[in-house]
C-alpha cells in the first residue's frame, strides 16, 4: 500500500540549514532567489513535522500544500461552440 504524501513548503531565513530538512521528508525544490525549500511528507506525520519545523529559528514559517484537497473531476468540461469555430477558421 502507498503511503498518502503532502508538500510542504518551508521559507527560510538563510539556506545553510536546507540540507538538514532532508531528514523529515523528500526535498524536492530549493529556491536560492526566494529562500524556500518544497518537500514531500508523509501525510500522517505532517502536524508533528510541521510543529517540529516551526520550532527552529532558522525557519520564517511553514506552509502545506492544499493540492491532496482539491477536487479534479470538472462538471462542465464540455468545449464552447464558439471556440471551436474560431479555431477552424484557419483551415
Amino acid at each position: 500500500m502507498l503511503n498518502q504524501r503532502q508538500g510542504l513548503v518551508v521559507w527560510l531565513y538563510s539556506l545553510k540549514q536546507a540540507k538538514m530538512l532532508r531528514r523529515f521528508g523528500n526535498v524536492h525544490y530549493v529556491s536560492k532567489k526566494l529562500k524556500y525549500v518544497v518537500m514531500y511528507c508523509n501525510q500522517e506525520e505532517l502536524s508533528g513535522i510541521m510543529e517540529k519545523l516551526n520550532s527552529y529559528s532558522f525557519v520564517k514559517k511553514v506552509e502545506p500544500s492544499y493540492k491532496p484537497f482539491l477536487k479534479v473531476e470538472y462538471e462542465n468540461s464540455i468545449p464552447d461552440k464558439a471556440k471551436e469555430y474560431d479555431y477552424k477558421m484557419g483551415i
